[in-house]
């Protein structure tokens, strides 16, 4: 199994790699595959850039990610100026049913509230809003109230596991009660368990899932 100081040091180079973003910046402390950022950027979708990096490290089991972002005085907005920016972008959006969406502004960090039947309607609402400039956070409160939820949902997240060509859906095991889903099973990266749950939003009807999948090295990493 690899240590935390092989972990920390991945993640070190992985942050080298990634555009626009000094990782002199960014602080990184491991403890028993637990990941911990801290530091500051100054753009929120770099903010998301390095958490995702760190998340596709082997051996990852979670992150807490404390990085703050700071604008400089010629990037800052008020808040009004965000909220205003944030429901034109929704307005332009034809995944987003706009006038089921309430945007709120505080310190830089949008609340999306609402009401929406698709979890990709959700999902879709906070990546519209979360690259506008001067913005240091998108909370999603978005509601989930399926107008349908078909007979069996089971079957149709197998499917949709078994047809995604990065995954082994043999390795994964389904649980229903009625709108919510639970992901049991062992996979081999945290990219493999995000894709996981990604697929079990998309079946119709799913509001909320439950991944407990657990993230289980390759041979090759095991002492």
């Amino acid at each position: 199994m690899k240590s935390d100081a092989q972990i920390k040091q991945d993640i070190l180079d992985e942050l080298v790699f990634l555009p626009d973003i000094d990782e002199t910046q960014i602080g990184v402390i491991v403890e028993d595959g637990i990941v911990t950022l801290t530091g500051f950027v100054d753009a929120y979708p770099k903010k998301l850039a390095a958490e995702k990096a760190v998340k596709s490290v082997s051996g990852v089991k979670a992150v807490a990610e404390d990085i703050e972002v700071k604008y400089g005085d010629d990037y800052k907005k008020t808040d009004k100026e965000i909220a205003k920016a944030a429901v034109s972008a929704l307005e332009w959006n034809a995944t987003v049913p706009k006038e089921k969406i309430m945007v709120k502004v505080d310190n830089g960090h949008i609340y999306l509230t609402g009401s929406l039947p698709w979890a990709y309607q959700r999902n879709a609402a906070k990546r519209t809003v979360e690259n506008l400039l001067g913005v240091k956070g998108v909370i999603n409160n978005i509601e989930l109230a399926p107008t349908i939820l078909p007979g069996d949902i089971s079957e149709d997240i197998k499917n949709a596991l078994e047809r995604s060509a990065e995954l082994e859906a043999k390795g994964i095991r389904v649980q229903v009660d009625g709108s919510t889903v639970q992901l049991k099973g062992r996979v081999h990266s945290h990219h493999e368990k995000k894709l996981a749950e990604r697929a079990a939003y998309k079946a119709p009807g799913v509001t909320q899932v439950q991944n407990d999948i657990v993230v289980q090295l390759y041979p090759e990493f095991v002492d």
